[in-house]
């Protein structure tokens, strides 16, 4: 079982930056990606970044390639994703998610999520 507990979500305006934290408990295993998702009201989830656990590498969308930085704390217990350059089209919940194979990109191979963290971008 891994529990995964989100927070840095908030109100920013466009061209702002914040940082999301994700604290994996459990069974963080080396093999896990970890990666981000966000659902913006009315539609889909869709992913944003994800990081291999052990090997540091990263995969991203192409909206957020630039401009999101996800990367893992020291010590390995949690994952981080840095926004610079918000959006309005970033609003979303996040969600942190962790996977112990398969596709980065697909939500559909993660097994444990977080409760989600809110982020506004006001225009």
């Amino acid at each position: 079982q891994v529990l995964l507990v989100e927070s840095g979500g908030g109100l920013v305006q466009a061209g702002d930056s914040l940082r999301l934290s994700c604290v994996a408990s459990g069974r963080t295993f080396s093999s896990y990606h970890m990666g981000w998702f966000r659902q913006a009201p009315g539609k889909e989830r869709e992913f944003v970044a994800a990081v291999s656990w052990a090997g540091g590498t990263t995969y991203y969308a192409d909206s957020v390639k630039g401009r999101f930085t996800i990367f893992i704390g020291v010590p390995k217990k949690s994952v981080y994703l840095q926004m610079n350059s918000l959006k309005p089209e970033d609003t979303a919940v996040y969600y942190c998610a962790a996977t112990s194979g398969g596709s980065a990109y697909s939500q559909g191979t993660y097994d444990y999520w977080g409760q989600g963290t809110p982020v506004t971008v006001s225009s």
